[in-house]
């Protein structure tokens, strides 16, 4: 391409995009060109391990059943607003509830120091009361901890390269992550997680399913709760605005095609007011008020401005869903058995993975906003809470630690 052919094609990107379209698109070329379009991993070379190698754990004399046990959970760095981190300190929370002690165990992948987050997770989780550390100080000293708890692939790898460790080995799996990767590296990383050994713990059936078809494995399941002291009705009048749940970037949650199906039902119902948060959107082809991270107060005030939401997810479903019928509004959820497998509710709005159908699908969901109304949609999620899964977490390591 000629240089005069650039300068065209750049001046018309400049003109519809702005310099932020530039500078997107010249990001874009130069990861192709250089080869740094690869997912990152922040799992470093020497921390790997292989199934095939994972060395058997020993474990503590079995502790009376009811007298306090020290849970170590290993963690990926948390961010502000995490949805899986919030999960994981629900039960650390839990087990604190019934008199145990848990520690944090954080691992960058970057060497970067505990420290650094810890406020971050006062700040955003202030009823964790657990201390945090960095992950190498758990091999310090050979402290007493009951059991350990890894949280997501990487974490697995961490711990099963622990052998010196003792302790019972628990495996909290809230998604089945080889499918955030396409076949290659990361992918084939995460897969060897399940055959580590560890005592699954699986948030919802659909990944039950996964590991007990896959790897023969026999998993406890913690039901899908939803938080409603957060979430919940504060506008119980007629709504019309719809919210979609944004993250380019993550390839599950079906950020283009949602942007898709909201052009289209832009088109048809210009007078609906759109609302996207989660990560800043730009360039959005259609008029939106454009959200980042929102607290839970800040975001279920936005849930009680709208009455129909896009809640997509193609691997394990969106907590999403749940918050949305409990501030009364009607999530719109691809259609898949994933999905179907923990939520069963008359309210969700079923729809094709395409942009026409979620399109329609948004417009029968306003519908059903008016004919149910705020309060009757809440009502469908009045009798969930977390409390059966951290019941069930809570259980399953007392047990194992007595057995």
């Amino acid at each position: 391409m000629s240089q005069i052919t650039n300068m065209q094609k750049l001046v018309r990107v400049m003109r519809r995009e702005g310099m932020d379209g530039v500078a997107e698109r010249l990001v874009r070329r130069a990861a192709k060109r250089w080869g740094g379009d690869s997912d990152p991993m922040f799992l470093r070379p020497h921390d790997v391990v292989s199934s095939q190698s994972v060395q058997p754990f020993g474990l503590w004399p079995p502790t009376v059943e009811g007298n306090p046990l020290t849970i170590g959970w290993v963690l990926t760095a948390p961010g502000p607003a995490s949805g899986g981190h919030t999960t994981i300190f629900r039960f650390v929370e839990a087990l604190e509830t019934a008199g145990h002690t848990c520690v944090l165990y954080v691992y960058d992948g970057q060497g970067g120091d505990a420290s650094q987050y810890e406020d971050l997770i006062r700040t955003w989780w202030p009823r964790v009361r657990a201390e945090v550390r960095n992950v190498s100080d758990a091999t310090e000293g050979f402290q007493h901890i009951d059991a350990f708890v890894a949280t997501a692939w990487p974490t697995a790898h961490i711990l099963a390269g622990f052998s010196e460790l003792v302790g019972a080995r628990f495996y909290l799996v809230q998604d089945f992550e080889p499918y955030f990767y396409p076949r290659g590296s990361a992918y084939e990383l995460a897969e060897d997680t399940y055959r580590f050994g560890f005592i699954p713990l699986t948030v919802g059936h659909m990944v039950a399913d996964e590991l007990r078809a896959r790897f023969d494995v026999t998993p406890i399941v913690a039901e899908f709760g939803c938080d409603r002291e957060k979430y919940h009705v504060t506008n119980h009048r007629k709504r019309d605005a719809v919210v979609f749940y944004a993250k380019p970037g993550t390839a599950r949650r079906g950020y283009e095609l949602g942007l898709m199906a909201l052009e289209l039902f832009h088109e048809d119902h210009p007078e609906v007011e759109i609302h996207t948060f989660g990560i800043e959107a730009r360039r959005i082809p259609f008029p939106a008020t454009v959200h980042a991270h929102m607290n839970p107060s800040a975001l279920n005030d936005l849930y009680n401005r709208c009455a129909a939401g896009l809640a997509l997810s193609f691997t394990n479903v969106s907590l999403i869903a749940f918050e949305l019928l409990a501030a009364g509004v009607v999530p719109v959820v691809n259609d898949y058995a994933g999905t179907r497998a923990d939520l069963v509710n008359p309210h969700v709005a079923w729809s094709q993975s395409n942009p026409r159908s979620l399109a329609d699908s948004l417009a029968r969901a306003l519908d059903d906003h008016r004919r149910t109304g705020p309060d009757g949609l809440a009502a469908s999620v009045a009798s969930m809470s977390w409390a059966p899964a951290q019941s069930a977490v809570v259980t399953a390591i007392e047990k194992e630690c007595a057995r």
